[in-house]
């Protein structure tokens, strides 16, 4: 089969990794415009336009997929970008974090498959893997689906569940979804080929949208119970990274623990290399395990104390 991938980050080069080992033909792989990133600001290559490059696959950047886009420029770029896939040879487009949505007219072209980090109907939108940690779920997965015009409403090929452990954060299910998101578009492609792939709608009922994640959302209300505030530290991580204040010093917050203890919410209970630091929530106690203070490293917590003391102070 010949394979039009569309991705832009690293959950998308993943599976975009594991077509090429499979063998998959692609004759080209759409992604976002290079970006600014680092402390230079230069423009950076997106995590799948680095895979390609690497691997001499042809590469498209339009700035929008909308013909009828009130944006000149991104209008003309989606009027070449429609062209070029109307006139390329291809069974199927897989989508993988692509962020940029796709119209009808370049559903119509061919099968479009997307490869989607939640147990769909479940976290349709933008940020599952974050919303599912913060709102406590116990599992996620991967789903396989068929593309619509709505929001992560087409139907489902397939389907594999992955337990949430206390341990994890965004970073490390991120990995784990990704490397599964890699195996089972390969599986959904071979059934594809046998003409074994079937599909079965969503449920209409526990549908939830996970919206963007918002810098803002960083900072961390103690006055919530501690459970929900270890939820957010672990959503939070790699980013925005959870942060709280203390005396106008913006601290980030890389991991967390459940811990016993109660007292005015943001209130530091304890701040020594035997006990830790903890600090009173609404409901319970929150173990910090790393810290970041402005311009520093991420430390462990007896590190951070050593050039930080926070005896008796309050994140706010």
């Amino acid at each position: 089969m010949k394979v039009v991938f569309a991705g832009t980050p690293e959950f998308a080069a993943v599976a975009l990794r594991q077509l090429i080992a499979a063998g998959f033909e692609i004759p080209l792989v759409l992604t976002q415009p290079d970006r600014p990133a680092g402390r230079g600001m230069q423009l950076q290559a997106s995590a799948v336009k680095q895979v390609a490059l690497e691997h001499d696959i042809a590469v498209a950047q339009p700035l929008s997929l909308r013909m009828d886009s009130k944006d000149p420029q991104r209008a003309l770029e989606a009027a070449e970008a429609h062209a070029r896939l109307s006139s390329l040879d291809y069974d199927v487009m897989v989508v993988a974090a692509y962020g940029l949505i796709l119209p009808r007219s370049t559903l119509d072209i061919a099968p479009c498959i997307n490869i989607h980090g939640s147990l769909l109907p479940r976290w349709r939108g933008a940020a599952p893997i974050h919303r599912a940690i913060e709102s406590g779920d116990r599992e996620t997965g991967v789903t396989i689906m068929g593309m619509e015009e709505g929001l992560d409403t087409g139907p489902m090929m397939l389907i594999e569940r992955v337990a949430i452990e206390d341990a994890d954060t965004t970073g490390s299910l991120h990995d784990k979804l990704a490397a599964l998101g890699g195996t089972m578009i390969v599986e959904a492609l071979r059934r594809m080929e046998r003409g074994e792939l079937t599909a079965t709608p969503q449920p209409e009922d526990g549908v939830t949208y996970a919206a963007k994640i918002a810098k803002e959302e960083a900072k961390l209300d103690f006055a919530l119970p501690a459970v929900e505030v270890w939820r957010k530290v672990r959503a939070f991580n790699p980013f925005p990274a959870a942060q709280g204040t203390v005396n106008g010093t913006v601290v980030k917050i890389w991991n967390a623990q459940l811990a016993e203890g109660s007292g005015p919410a943001g209130k530091v209970l304890s701040a020594n290399a035997q006990d830790g630091i903890v600090v009173a929530c609404g409901e319970g106690a929150l173990r910090l395990l790393e810290l970041q203070k402005p311009g520093g490293k991420r430390l462990p917590a007896a590190e951070f104390l050593k050039s930080f003391p926070l005896e008796g102070q309050m994140f706010v």
